[in-house]
């Protein structure tokens, strides 16, 4: 097995996209294709990779906007966690875990940005495309206190699950730099600092933009 890992930037909010394959087996999977889906079209065909997969981390519009494009011009079929509101051929559960080529994607189900969010984790590789609910230096937006309090739990599930050595790949370059390790995010993030802390954590939440100009953060 040769892997092939490639973050993609697809225009919009600061976007990113991601290409993850096998090139000795010549297979690959899109994760949220968003507004570019024809770069990592035309990045699987210069590699003569075929796509087996597209997959959602969540299903927000800027992720899924470019699904029935790629869908087209692949054939893949678009994966998404159970509960989701996408247009799906595949459903997924959490824990499951998705084979492209020698490749193990486990996907882990993530709710509090929303309730449909999955991190596809790579335990080999040390990779967890983490979409919007974990970015360098901060975590994803929630709607309510309910949700946060979900994100909280979700946040601990997978700084469980994922070593000090896994690095972070996010769905946004929303940070000081456009990947991270769990270390880092342990020893930096505000949010994860807070998370012995339940109150302290939803306090910073419902202060965030207080607290980031007065840090001076991005």
């Amino acid at each position: 097995m040769q892997f092939i890992f490639e973050q993609i930037r697809t225009g919009g909010d600061r976007n990113f996209a991601y290409l993850i394959g096998d090139r000795e087996a010549h297979v690959a999977a899109f994760v949220d294709p968003s507004y570019a889906p024809e770069i990592l079209v035309e990045r699987a065909a210069a590699q003569q990779l075929k796509t087996e997969y597209i997959i959602n981390t969540h299903g927000h519009t800027d992720h899924t906007n470019g699904n029935s494009t790629a869908k087209e011009l692949t054939g893949a079929p678009v994966l998404a966690y159970r509960n989701s509101g996408v247009s799906t051929d595949l459903a997924v559960d959490d824990g499951q875990v998705l084979k492209v080529g020698s490749l193990l994607l486990e996907l882990i189900h993530v709710p509090g940005h929303t309730e449909d969010h999955i991190v596809i984790y790579l335990e080999k590789q040390r990779i967890a495309v983490t979409g919007d609910h974990l970015f360098v230096g901060k975590i994803g937006g929630t709607g309510t206190e309910g949700a946060a309090r979900h994100e909280f739990d979700s946040i601990r599930k997978l700084l469980d699950r994922c070593p000090d050595d896994v690095t972070i790949w996010p769905g946004h370059d929303y940070g000081c730099r456009p990947s991270s390790t769990m270390a880092l995010e342990k020893a930096t993030n505000p949010f994860i600092l807070k998370m012995d802390n339940i109150d302290e954590f939803l306090e910073l939440k419902r202060n965030w933009a207080t607290f980031k100009a007065e840090m001076g953060l991005r």
